[in-house]
């Protein structure tokens, strides 16, 4: 026989186990099977985990970023005078270059005016001071659909009137509800003035989780702040900026600070809460953690199902070395079925780990304290993007830990390995 023929029928016999082994056929022994088993479980558990690590930080992140988006905007532009104040001290003219369309800057989708004043509610058997908030007819209430529990948003498109939107958490505490009219007092310049009286009427009630926006707002009509201030028809508090792209506020902020007039000042709601914007970055940290744990103990698991297959199939491998097989080729085929176990546990990882989210997102079983997390659920983001790269990552890595022991066919002789067979 010549020694193509011979080459040959060596390459078949390999492809042919390497077939055997894939199949699962050849790996049904007491010792082996629960080890494969255990890594398998492995791989899924751990993919499981980095899924709902990452969808739930990055939920919880696109949450509170709605959240405090809807009472502030992206961007809020003011005078200095106000310095960062809630509450709206000297006017500004709504005739600017910006306003109402930021041309200037193509990522700014939306700007907004507002004017705020702070009062008190006064019902006949309690009170509680409140920031009403003016807006006016091109005022975003997109945010606002999600978060209403009863009634209706209030119209700020015809005449000037008292509907206002206020929480749950102060009407409870007012003991009031949608259709009831309350009484509102504002202190003047003068403080030897009696206050500004305003017949409110409440049209609906909104629960945003956010406890420091819902025990102070009430949303109301600019034009009742701008009678109460004396102000013009043209003068405003300050403008709330929205963008396009939250990732980019940063660079934008930057941007319209240069573009608008050296009296006025801009600072983005990452620098105006920067203590819940710090905290979250913790999340990032912490689901990085969480998947190099989740790798490692995959990966440690699949080394350790690889070793016991390399010794189990000793003898196996002193044949194909006997018959002129090199190491390389060994390797792949234990390499194969290693990528074959990995990709079965993230078979069933993937169908865990989306079949949990997809419950999360549907029926919110998992509920958190809104005072701690500013939410009531934990909200969920899953997109294809990171579920396929945490698939190719962790056949990646894995394969990239098992190339170690694996080398440990090249230290298998023929003879030895038959002999102790």
């Amino acid at each position: 026989m010549s020694s193509n023929n011979f080459n040959s029928i060596t390459l078949n016999y390999e492809f042919f186990i390497a077939k055997r082994i894939i199949a699962g056929r050849s790996y049904k022994s007491s010792i082996s099977s629960p080890i494969i088993k255990i890594a398998i479980a492995a791989i899924a558990i751990g993919l499981v985990m980095m899924m709902i690590a990452i969808s739930s930080s990055v939920g919880l992140q696109q949450k509170i970023r709605e959240k405090v988006s809807a009472f502030n905007g992206h961007i809020l532009i003011s005078t200095y005078d106000n310095n960062n104040s809630e509450v709206s001290i000297n006017p500004i003219s709504d005739d600017q270059d910006f306003y109402p369309e930021f041309g200037a800057i193509e990522e700014v989708d939306h700007i907004q005016t507002i004017a705020s004043k702070g009062g008190i509610i006064r019902t006949e058997t309690t009170f509680e001071g409140i920031i009403y908030k003016g807006v006016g007819s091109e005022y975003r209430w997109d945010y606002f659909g999600e978060y209403l529990l009863e009634g209706r948003l209030p119209n700020y498109t015809q005449q000037m009137n008292g509907e206002v939107l206020m929480s749950a958490y102060m009407a409870n505490r007012l003991l009031i509800g949608v259709g009831d009219r309350v009484s509102a007092f504002f202190p003047k310049e003068d403080p030897n003035k009696l206050p500004n009286e305003l017949k409110l009427t409440i049209v609906g009630i909104y629960d945003s989780g956010f406890k420091e926006f819902d025990e102070t707002y009430v949303i109301g009509d600019i034009r009742q702040v701008r009678r109460m201030n004396k102000w013009e028809k043209d003068q405003v508090g300050s403008f709330e900026v929205f963008l396009k792209d939250f990732d980019k506020i940063q660079e934008v902020g930057e941007q319209v600070y240069v573009e608008i007039p050296p009296l006025l000042n801009s600072y983005t709601i990452v620098d105006k809460y920067d203590h819940i914007f710090e905290w979250m970055k913790l999340f990032d940290i912490n689901v990085a953690i969480i998947i190099v744990i989740m790798i490692i103990v995959g990966g440690i698991n699949m080394v350790t199902a690889l070793l016991v297959l390399i010794l189990e199939k000793t003898q196996m491998i002193g044949m194909l070395k006997a018959m002129g097989s090199e190491n390389a080729s060994i390797q792949k085929i234990f390499l194969y079925n290693a990528a074959y176990l990995i990709l079965v546990g993230l078979f069933w990882g993937n169908v865990i780990g989306i079949g949990l989210l997809w419950l999360q997102k549907t029926y919110g079983i998992i509920s958190l304290d809104p005072a701690t997390y500013y939410v009531t659920q934990a909200p969920v983001y899953v997109s294809a993007g990171y579920v396929v790269l945490l698939n190719i990552g962790t056949l990646l890595l894995c394969l990239l830990m098992l190339l170690v022991p694996s080398y440990i066919i090249s230290r298998i002789t023929p003879v030895k390995s038959i002999k102790f067979a």
